[in-house]
């Protein structure tokens, strides 16, 4: 485990020195990343500007959840670049030399890109989750603070289970991984808002089968001392955000039986 973890701070390394060969570019595309999302919270601002609350949710409240998961995403987009491109991967062949060196699939992958540009995005998420928490005014006690550190360690896991599934379908195609979007892009979309305010199916998928509310929702309302009118316990939204790691550990279980029935392209 530890040769494991050395290698892998090597593989980032390289890959950060070698994105900073062009330093002016990485600045620029930083730079650019955090004014692209920096509209999006304008948006959202724009609507409660308009209609003042969103299911009895203020502004601070929902910015809460808005800088929780562009947080976990702009970290899992960090380290799992190697996932999240796997396709290019299986059609070249290039994944064959993956299955040649003698060290584990998932850790060459993690390693392949760090990805630095995403800081951009990353400081974004971070300013509206610093702004949401003050103007919330939490009284933070220890295990307040060992849950906001959990929620966000389950969503980057989460995340990263995520990109692992999408990886996992290009063993038998690679021309349909659009419908992976609906539960990144699409879910980190559906998680800045309380899932409160959605259709019971709807919620109890983001829930049950991708459970995104556990590491934002059930968290947030946590911290903020909210009944939940969805009737969860402050036991059960203390607990949630370990779904996004159980949530991971079954992902790499499909990881490894998509490897041993991999086919190589033969080129």
């Amino acid at each position: 485990m530890r040769n494991a973890l050395v290698l892998y701070f090597q593989y980032v390394g390289v890959s950060i020195r070698g994105q900073l060969q062009y330093r002016a570019s990485f600045v620029m595309q930083s730079i650019g990343e955090f004014w692209a999302h920096v509209t999006e919270f304008i948006a959202i601002w724009a609507l409660f500007h308009r209609f003042g609350s969103i299911g009895g949710w203020s502004l601070p409240e929902v910015a809460l959840l808005y800088g929780l998961v562009n947080t976990q995403w702009a970290i899992t987009d960090m380290i799992g670049r190697g996932f999240d491109a796997f396709d290019t991967m299986v059609k070249s062949g290039d994944f064959d030399r993956v299955l040649l060196r003698p060290r584990a699939t998932t850790l060459q992958l993690a390693g392949l890109e760090f990805t630095l540009r995403r800081l951009g995005r990353l400081a974004q998420g971070l300013a509206i989750l610093v702004w949401a928490l003050v103007a919330l005014n939490i009284l933070w006690t220890p295990g307040k603070v060992a849950l906001f550190v959990l929620a966000v360690a389950g969503g980057v896991c989460l995340f990263y289970g995520l990109l692992v599934v999408q990886a996992t379908l290009c063993f038998w195609t690679v021309e349909s991984l659009e419908i992976m979007n609906v539960f990144t892009y699409g879910g980190l979309e559906t998680a800045r808002y309380p899932v409160s305010i959605y259709r019971p199916n709807f919620r109890r998928f983001f829930t049950a089968v991708v459970p995104l509310a556990c590491v934002t929702y059930f968290p947030a309302l946590a911290l903020l001392g909210r009944a939940d009118p969805l009737g969860s316990t402050l036991v059960f939204q203390y607990a949630a955000p370990l779904a996004g790691l159980i949530f991971l550990l079954v992902s790499l279980q499909v990881w490894k039986f998509g490897v041993r029935h991999y086919q190589s392209t033969g080129s």
